[in-house]
């Protein structure tokens, strides 16, 4: 398979060792010190593209890669109030997107973990759920993409909980996630809900950032020559 890297930082990096491992080809790099080369005739020598950049070109790399017809993984976070806007373009485009917060296979299991046990939660009011995420001080957005999904999936489901705050909060109403920046982080989640009795805690921590990048290359894997809008649990039959 051919792929166009859009991001080439840290993670670009980690992706590009994966995808050659399982015999793929990086066909276009992409960097800030050559955006320009992220052209409709760059991009189709590739069958997908994977776009790991940050908030701020997030969207416009999507609408490239929407614009030459390649299908797209896309982990960047911070650009989530497009989402809707995204997803309504890529289906009148015809083309093919698939988003998500974290592509660790561990990671997307334990949102089936948080979404069942905030199930379990609901009715027991001794007990107040908050986040906690820390991650390494190069990450630009907080709370992190996955902390933002866990917290939804929360708030879908614990009825006391009506919206998330990213500071410290005595409002009933509130779910509080917490988030630290400490090299060299990874990325570790923990959801928390206590009462005087006892604390539930569940947690996921990773260790390196290969789960990601193996997780992104199966997305992509999978993306190949599609059309439509999918997610991790589309890829991991969850």
């Amino acid at each position: 398979m051919k792929i166009a890297l859009i991001g080439y930082g840290k993670m670009g990096k980690a992706i590009e060792e994966v995808a050659l491992q399982k015999g793929h080809e990086i066909v276009l790099k992409i960097d800030v010190d050559n955006a320009s080369d992220l052209t409709e005739k760059n991009l189709l020598q590739a069958d997908v593209a994977i776009e790991f950049t940050g908030p701020h070109s997030a969207v416009h790399n999507i609408y490239k890669c929407f614009e030459a017809g390649v299908p797209l993984v896309c982990g960047s976070t911070g650009w989530l109030d497009k989402l809707e806007e995204v997803r309504k373009t890529c289906i009148e485009k015809n083309t093919g997107f698939l988003y998500a917060s974290n592509y660790s296979i561990g990671v997307n299991i334990f949102f089936e973990v948080n979404k069942k046990l905030s199930q379990l939660m609901d009715q027991q009011e001794l007990y107040d759920v908050s986040l906690e995420e820390i991650h390494h001080t190069e990450k630009r957005d907080a709370p992190s993409g996955t902390a933002i999904t866990l917290a939804e999936q929360i708030l879908e489901n614990v009825s006391r909980k009506k919206q998330w705050v990213n500071h410290p909060s005595s409002y009933p109403d509130d779910l509080t996630i917490i988030s630290k920046r400490i090299d060299p982080a990874a990325g570790t989640h923990t959801i928390a809900y206590r009462s005087s009795i006892d604390d539930i805690e569940i947690t996921h921590t990773a260790h390196n950032r290969k789960g990601f990048a193996a997780g992104a290359v199966l997305a992509s894997e999978f993306m190949k020559g599609k059309t439509g809008i999918y997610s991790m649990k589309d890829v991991l039959g969850l």
